[in-house]
């Protein structure tokens, strides 16, 4: 039974018909897969099974310009030290953080950007 209850979310809608068609559910071609896990679940008398706990992502700061080219310029200098120790791996890291960084400072000019332009 605890198999069953683990494996209902992962089977496809056809599957979930053929098993209400069985257990007696009329309108099965019209139900939507929300539906026919809940009819199974309770023809059947299984309790849904909570998925585990997602951990959720850190809020990034929202860091002003000044910020973000500060820390642009120091993943920089950390970047050429790493080139000049021969260490491309950390090298490679380093640009994504500052290509990821650039790309912010993008996205916090751009609003202010539109909101200067439409004054008029």
């Amino acid at each position: 039974m605890e198999d069953l209850a683990k494996q209902l979310p992962k089977m496809t809608i056809k599957e979930l018909r053929d098993i209400a068609k069985e257990l007696g559910a009329e309108g099965v071609s019209g139900m939507k897969k929300e539906d026919l896990l809940e009819f199974i679940r309770k023809a059947k008398g299984i309790t849904e099974i909570k998925p585990h706990k997602v951990a959720k992502k850190k809020a990034k700061k929202d860091l002003n310009i000044k910020e973000l080219k500060k820390s642009i310029v120091s993943i920089k200098a950390k970047r050429a030290e790493a080139l000049k120790n021969g260490d491309k791996r950390m090298a490679t890291i380093y640009k994504r953080q500052i290509s990821r960084l650039k790309k912010r400072t993008r996205k916090v000019v751009r609003p202010a950007q539109s909101a200067a332009g439409s004054g008029g």
